[in-house]
């Protein structure tokens, strides 16, 4: 049944909407959404919903009014729609415009309220709205609905005589004039004050102090970013309870080389950290072009002594493909399971299964120790499902032992090529040193990185970059191609390596101080 859901989205952090709010985003058909809802929130939609950017910032930004009738009009559709909203639907936004209206029109539609700025973005600055004998009264103030277009008309003698806290939604031309009025109008100038810009996102910027003096800091400036402003004594306690712009790497601004559909643990542990994850992938994981070595592989699994799964991405696309035939993971019989690095070890873990084997990294040699340890290879079937361009030297090492080895391709990988609509500038970024990390967590990221920019300019750009790889292996493709590793964890992992970035910026931070 067709129905139009009106979803808060939160006021920038993506983890802020809501459980139902992405619940019904996930199941929607057609997604409208506001130029300030997050990208990323946007994944969490069908691969196969049709999304239209309604917001100003799109290359054909809709009325209102057009907004209205293509709602309806999807929904007649039979269509479920889910209508993403900056903030919450019903403060200071146009939801109660097009609530009414589907109404009008006999269109069901359900609210899903979300977190509005003028309550999370005070409290992502360490700001709580009320505070005993912070006052009695909290009071939000319009300020850019509508983008400035319906001018508010504010009652500011009376704002200014109020023993509470107020809120103002601030455009870019209004936060000098709010200011100025609230002076102007008796509020004290010694009176506490916080304009904050870009509100729960990593690139969040607080400016607090005096009325006086925030108002004349503001003056100086030429940003043309809203803001939220809060006036009142709560704003006092920013001082000690400030957490989001307290964290480890808030204010870093970190590359992320890995798959898009793979980046998601390493972003969000980022973020977790404060650092603003800037999504470059390099390369793309597609299946093997051909099925049939990695289908008759899966079909004899059982008469292997050992399996070798090198990544994370070998151990999904072999199990992918054994559970998606007649067959079940009791296909494997007897045999062992080798996974290098402990991010393999998870994956199998995944699918319920414990490997036997855990060599440290994927070197050839560390490889054949671990196996060797385990007893003489000679005469053993191993199995090793890899990557199309996977290494061939541990394959040949083991032959040379004596083993009976069995290569498939188990997956591809693809460079993604040249610049794509909505992807940032990662030459321009580099070249105006706005970049603080590199990451990259494979060889084959660093090879198409290089190969995206170019040998030369890559290792130039990189030379005054930090640059953190994940493990040894693809800390040597980086040096192949004449760039420096500046972080490499102790193990071989994404939560270790966000822990390496978070140490290296930690004692930096310690030696300048």
């Amino acid at each position: 049944m067709s129905i139009v859901y009106l979803i808060g989205a939160g006021p920038g952090d993506p983890g802020l909407i809501t459980v139902r709010g992405l619940q019904y985003l996930s199941e929607a058909d057609v997604v409208l959404y506001d130029h300030l809802v997050p990208a990323r929130l946007l994944r969490s939609a069908r691969p196969d919903a049709e999304q239209i950017d309604v917001g100003t910032a799109a290359p054909q930004p809709l009325e209102q009014e057009a907004i209205c009738y293509l709602l309806a009009e999807k929904a007649r559709e039979g269509k479920t729609v889910a209508r993403l909203k900056w903030g919450d639907p019903f403060v200071f936004d146009s939801g109660g415009s097009e609530a009414l209206f589907l109404h009008e029109q006999g269109v069901r539609f359900e609210v899903v309220p979300g977190i509005p700025a003028g309550i999370a973005v005070p409290g992502y600055a360490g700001i709580p709205i009320t505070y005993p004998g912070g006052g009695d009264t909290v009071t939000f103030i319009r300020g850019h609905e509508d983008e400035g277009r319906a001018r508010a008309s504010i009652n500011w003698a009376s704002l200014a005589r109020l023993d509470g806290t107020l809120v103002c939604y601030a455009g870019p031309h209004q936060i000098t004039e709010m200011l100025d009025a609230l002076l102007a109008h008796g509020r004290s100038p010694e009176d506490s004050v916080a304009v904050v810009y870009d509100g729960t996102r990593a690139t969040q910027e607080t400016i607090a102090g005096t009325l006086a003096e925030v108002a004349g800091a503001i003056t100086q400036r030429a940003d043309r970013r809203p803001a939220i402003l809060v006036v009142g004594r709560v704003v006092a306690l920013r001082e000690h309870l400030r957490w989001f712009d307290a964290r480890p790497l808030f204010g870093k601004r970190i590359v992320v080389t890995r798959p898009k559909d793979q980046s998601i643990e390493l972003v969000e542990r980022l973020e977790a950290m404060g650092a603003e994850a800037i999504e470059a992938p390099m390369i793309r994981i597609l299946p093997p072009e051909d099925f049939a070595p990695l289908d008759d592989a899966c079909a004899r699994a059982g008469e292997f002594d050992w399996i070798v799964f090198s990544s994370a991405n070998g151990v999904d696309a072999f199990m992918e493909r054994l559970l998606a035939g007649p067959k079940d993971l009791r296909a494997l019989g007897a045999a062992r399971l080798c996974g290098v690095g402990p991010g393999t070890g998870d994956h199998l873990a995944d699918y319920g299964l414990k490997v036997d084997l855990t060599p440290a990294e994927y070197r050839a040699e560390a490889v054949l120790r671990a196996l060797s340890a385990r007893g003489d290879v000679r005469g053993l079937n191993i199995l090793l499902p890899h990557a199309d361009i996977g290494r061939e030297l541990l394959a040949d090492e083991l032959r040379r032992l004596g083993a009976n080895v069995t290569e498939v391709v188990a997956y591809r990988t693809v460079a993604v090529e040249g610049e794509r609509d909505g992807e940032p500038d990662i030459y321009r970024m580099l070249l105006e040193h706005s970049i603080d990390v590199v990451t990259f967590t494979s060889a084959s990221a660093v090879r198409n990185f290089v190969r995206v920019l170019g040998a030369e300019p890559a290792a130039d750009l990189l030379a005054t970059t930090v640059v953190a790889c994940i493990g040894p292996v693809t800390a040597e493709a980086a040096s192949q191609s004449n760039i420096k590793t500046t972080i490499q964890p102790e193990h071989y992992t994404i939560p270790a390596l966000v822990a390496a970035i978070a140490k290296f910026f930690e004692a930096e931070h310690t030696e300048v101080t």
